[in-house]
């Protein structure tokens, strides 16, 4: 009886039985039968339904006929829910949104159908028949919002994604629960409304805007100019694009998050306005400091009401703004009085153009720069914005969570992330135990208090899938779960297998990969140095272990190298069964590549070593293993298209419609996972290093190369070693790379499991003791 809820037939069946006039009662009887027979006319679907349908198609195309959607119209319900049931042999979802009743499809599709529904592949393998819902089942999710992305992950991740891309991301997103997106593609367009309206030229402009891949830390208000200037037509394409985005994000009942002002201008808006206060700000990561206009002059509410009138006529508004004016800069002042009226000029300056604004602020300030952001001055500023006018979003909640460390945010309402991933890491990692105990500390203590969301925060995205089903699954059920059963369970529905080796496999990796909460920043893809054997630190987001080699510790990794290796083994054993698996097939890409990448500090220990010792033959030797770790790094990662350069780098290009824009798409993918600051000298080299097929040969094996014979012919002439002279030569290695236009492969060089197996062949010997 589709098209009928339960009360309506209820009143149908009342209606028949006791109505008194024998005539009425079969002319009723009639009417049902050819109603319930589907002669007559289906009911309209609402807008949610057809959205969830549509997804649905997408997702499972043959299948459409086994699922029937049904928004409920309750209008008392306040938590978004779903309940799922079985019905004349459909399975039936329904929820308050389509959200709802995605993530209502796929608790089912999880939980009845071993299925599983991932970043980078799906297994979406059914049962011919599905299997009944003996009993109704209703969800509600305590959490208003659940939030995705981060600034950074348009830069690293997401800069070259067309709509097909897009496209299957949001449906992603909505399976998970997503509500609350961060969507700042096309703010180049607004800024050019805006900033032409108060006088600017087309020259001040683009010294403004940032190159493409670089855009998010413009947006930030940490660099100006840098990588820029952006071609014509990329402004243009973007619009079309967020509109696309936007639109699909609402009809399933999404609030995209959009951007504010911030306050960060033009230097040369100065020239147009010398009356008014604009400042220069401190450094960034050695780049000289961007121009911020006083919060407090009469220009920033002028600037701010014309930003969000300007954005509203271009992508509409779901009244949720982002403006980090101080993400990691400081304010000028930290006189509480000052930044009381900061945080109001900034809310003013959005309800004046929206009075239904509210400001969606990344909390990072608070820990990052929190020698500056005492209690004081945050209570200022934070409680001189209307009460539930704001969102905070705490954003690592598996390290350093801020919560508790700022009385929850001093009231204001916000949100718990975590990151996981920074600057697009090729990397497994994320401590699914620490995660959850740092969120059910939250959620206790908080969850009927302020806190009114979860979500995930990456730098990157698509080398951890496991996390955002872990944190998102959350949402939907917040009590503890045990880890080793939930991350077996999580095998299964991956490779659809019973095999309880592959559940054993996940669970090491439980107790290596995924127990530690993000991997080191690897010297085997920053620029080799010769290694000193103590404790280097580096900034609180990378901290250089002791790269001392012992019998004790002979890897000087993040996790027990010698356990991992042992993971391996039993993955490589599971191919006969799961070769044709593509989730397997990943996996074993990603593992093996994550146990070459382990034998980093080893090896260059040993090249160190033997240079400290002016060995030689033992330098020569320590050289050939480390160049054969970067050509076996380079053929694993070519088993598999989700680690390759090339994809890229023609992503990239895809998006010039001129050679000239094409060069420049090309230039600025290179730079910004290698030297980043579009210069030969910089401060945030290989920050976003990536292991991918294509970097090895093109670009990590000719620095060491570069660095291995200046070594060798420093001893052999008994010359010390020159680090000026070397360092000046593999910058202008690294630089001319970056100009360069070889291609590389886009599509898979190897067969895993036969590169597997000879890497497990040639490296045993270093977990047997006979190196």
């Amino acid at each position: 009886m589709f098209g009928l809820t339960i009360n309506n037939k209820i009143k149908l069946y009342t209606m028949i039985f006791n109505t008194n006039n024998v005539i009425i009662k079969y002319v009723i009887i009639g009417w049902c039968i050819l109603l319930f027979s589907g002669c007559t006319e289906k009911r309209i679907q609402t807008p949610y339904e057809k959205a969830s349908y549509d997804l649905l198609n997408r997702l499972l195309p043959n299948h459409t006929d086994h699922f029937y959607f049904e928004e409920s119209m309750d209008s008392l319900v306040e938590k978004d829910y779903f309940e799922i049931s079985s019905e004349n042999g459909k399975v039936v979802i329904k929820g308050n949104n389509a959200v709802s009743m995605s993530s209502g499809l796929y608790w089912y599709l999880k939980n009845y159908c071993n299925a599983q529904v991932s970043l980078n592949y799906n297994q979406l393998n059914l049962p011919e028949v599905l299997p009944i819902v003996s009993e109704k089942i209703t969800i509600e999710t305590p959490f208003e919002y659940r939030y995705l992305f981060n600034y950074c992950t348009y830069g690293y991740s997401m800069p070259w994604w067309d709509w097909e891309e897009w496209e299957k991301m949001i449906d992603y997103m909505a399976i998970q629960g997503v509500n609350m997106p961060l969507s700042i593609i096309g703010q180049e367009a607004v800024w050019l409304e805006v900033l032409t309206e108060l006088g600017m030229s087309e020259k001040q402009i683009n010294e403004f805007f940032v190159g493409s891949a670089h855009l998010p830390w413009g947006w930030m208000g940490n660099i100006d100019g840098v990588g820029g200037p952006l071609p014509k037509n990329w402004i243009k394409q973007r619009v079309v694009l967020q509109k696309k985005i936007l639109a699909r994000m609402r009809s399933l009942g999404m609030k995209p998050v959009l951007q504010g002002f911030t306050g960060h201008v033009p230097k040369s808006l100065k020239e147009l306005y010398p009356e008014s206060n604009i400042f220069q700000i401190h450094d960034w990561a050695g780049i000289s400091g961007t121009w911020f206009l006083d919060p407090t002059d009469e220009l920033f509410q002028k600037i701010g009401k014309l930003f969000i009138e300007k954005q509203t006529a271009l992508f509409g508004t779901d009244h949720l703004y982002d403006a980090d004016c101080f993400i990691e800069v400081d304010p000028p002042s930290n006189d509480p009085e000052f930044l009381k009226k900061v945080s109001q000029s900034v809310y003013q300056s959005m309800a004046s153009a929206d009075p239904e604004a509210t400001w969606v602020i990344q909390g990072w300030f608070f820990f990052f720069r929190k020698d500056f952001w005492q209690p004081e001055q945050g209570r200022a500023f934070l409680n001189a914005i209307p009460k539930n006018k704001t969102i905070v979003l705490d954003l690592y909640g598996e390290k350093n969570p801020t919560w508790d460390k700022t009385e929850a945010f001093y009231g204001q309402p916000w949100v718990w992330n975590v990151i996981c991933n920074e600057d697009q890491k090729v990397n497994m990692s994320g401590d699914l135990q620490t995660m959850q105990d740092n969120f059910q500390e939250a959620f206790q203590r908080e969850g009927k208090n302020n806190l009114k969301g979860i979500g995930v925060i990456p730098e990157g995205i698509g080398f951890n899938p496991i996390i955002q089903e872990f944190i998102y699954e959350k949402a939907w059920k917040t009590e503890n779960v045990d880890l080793n059963s939930w991350i077996g369970d999580y095998a299964q529905r991956r490779y659809n297998t019973k095999n309880q080796e592959a559940q054993k496999a996940w669970q090491n990796l439980l107790n290596t990969v995924y127990g530690r909460t993000r991997t080191m920043w690897s010297p085997l893809i920053t620029t080799p140095r010769l290694l000193k054997v103590d404790q280097t630190k580096e900034d609180i987001r990378h901290v250089r272990k002791d790269f001392s080699i012992s019998e004790e510790d002979p890897f000087a990794w993040d996790f027990d190298v010698n356990k991992f290796n042992e993971t391996a083994r039993m993955f490589l054993e599971l191919a006969p069964e799961l070769k044709e698996n593509e989730a397997f097939r990943f996996d074993l890409t990603h593992i093996y590549r994550e146990l070459m990448h382990a034998f980093s500090h080893r090896f260059i220990y040993d090249v160190s070593k033997a240079y400290h010792d002016k060995d030689l033959t033992a330098l020569e030797k320590s050289e050939n293993q480390l160049l054969k770790l970067l050509d076996d790094m380079e053929a694993i990662t070519g088993t598999n298209e989700n680690f390759m350069l090339g994809k890229w780098l023609e992503d990239a290009k895809d998006w010039g419609l001129t050679p000239e824009e094409k060069k420049y798409y090309e230039w600025n993918a290179r730079t910004i996972i290698t030297i980043w600051q579009p210069w030969k000298e910089g401060y945030l080299r290989d920050y976003a290093g990536k292991t991918w097929n294509g970097m090895f040969s093109g670009y990590y094996k000719p620095r060491w190369e570069l660095f291995l014979n200046t070594l060798k012919e420093s001893l052999k002439n008994n010359r010390p070693f020159d680090p000026s002279a070397y360092d000046k030569a593999v910058r202008e290695i690294d630089f001319n790379w970056t100009h360069s236009n070889e291609t590389y492969p886009t599509k898979p060089t190897g067969n895993v499991i036969e590169v597997s197996k000879r890497l497990e062949k040639d490296y045993q010997q270093y977990f047997n003791g006979k190196d």
